[in-house]
């Protein structure tokens, strides 16, 4: 796993070890990062469900202001923490060790770029898009990363389905604010 562009361009990072997380391929990564190259420059970016950080970090790498990372588990976060002092972005970046929901609820952060990227099949991307609302500018795009068979609905929250992509057994399905 490696940083793909930018500022902290081939910057190998370090994975949780066990399944919990599931490292988003490089192939996926380019993509996801093509879809939001003209939104990175001086956002504020929330990378949810953080895992190794790894799509937070290509954020900053690649011009972003600022990157919270939100992940339950502590051993995910400490190896977030230990990746960004690798590619020297403590200064441009927050962690936070709680479940998505109460860091939704309790953040008072407006963000540009959402990612999430949780675990499979658990719902988690349409209870974190329903409660996402209150924490993103009003021309925010929020990506989530599911397998390509799990189904998210068209509206959600003050969200609505921008574009899907598939490749393989992954799809991003890109929503924006429905104004």
């Amino acid at each position: 796993m490696r940083v793909i562009t930018g500022q902290a361009r081939g910057r190998r990072l370090i994975s949780p070890e066990g399944n919990d997380v599931r490292p988003t391929t490089d192939k996926v990564k380019e993509s996801l990062f093509n879809i939001i190259q003209f939104r990175l420059a001086g956002a504020c970016v929330l990378d949810l469900f953080a895992g190794s950080g790894q799509l937070g970090i290509e954020a900053l790498s690649r011009g972003a202001e600022k990157a919270v990372f939100v992940d339950s588990s502590r051993k995910s976060l400490d190896v977030v923490k230990k990746n960004i002092e690798l590619c020297k972005f403590t200064s441009q970046a927050q962690t936070f060790l709680l479940d998505a929901a109460a860091y939704l609820r309790m953040t008072s952060e407006k963000f540009d770029v959402v990612i999430l990227d949780p675990p499979y099949h658990k719902n988690l991307c349409v209870s974190a898009l329903e409660l996402l609302g209150n924490a993103v500018n009003e021309d925010a795009v929020v990506i989530c990363e599911t397998q390509s068979d799990e189904e998210l609905p068209e509206n959600v929250g003050c969200f609505i389905i921008d574009r899907v992509y598939s490749y393989s057994s992954i799809k991003l399905t890109v929503y924006r604010v429905d104004n």
